[in-house]
């Protein structure tokens, strides 16, 4: 059994950074995929990011590509995301989440594991 708990949202400015962390209870073992996933108010939850755990193979939504990069820290069981460039579009509730298998998929069914979300705002 995983648990998950995110951190570090918040209200910033357009153009501004925040970096979101999700740190682990149980063990995440080399063969789990992790994943970040927003969902904004009236609109279904959507795919950000996603990292293997073993190699740090990473995959990014076309929406925040080049703005926002995904990390894990093993020694620490915590999974990072990093966004910059912030725009009022990204405005959400993100979650993290955890599946067990190597290959990074954005489907949300296939993760089993999710975190309770931290809200990110952004003004413009």
């Amino acid at each position: 059994q995983v648990h998950l708990v995110e951190s570090g949202g918040g209200l910033v400015q357009a153009g501004g950074s925040l970096r979101l962390s999700c740190a682990a209870s149980g063990r995440i073992f080399g063969s789990y995929t992790m994943g970040w996933f927003r969902q904004a108010p009236g609109k279904e939850r959507e795919f950000v990011a996603a990292i293997s755990w073993s190699d740090g193979a990473t995959y990014y939504a076309d929406s925040v590509k080049g703005r926002v990069t995904i990390s894990r820290d093993n020694a620490k069981n915590t999974m990072y995301l990093q966004m910059n460039s912030l725009k009022p579009e990204d405005t959400a509730a993100y979650y993290c989440a955890g599946r067990l298998g190597h290959a990074i998929t954005i489907a949300i069914e296939t993760y089993n594991y999710w975190g309770q979300g931290t809200q990110v705002t952004v003004s413009s």
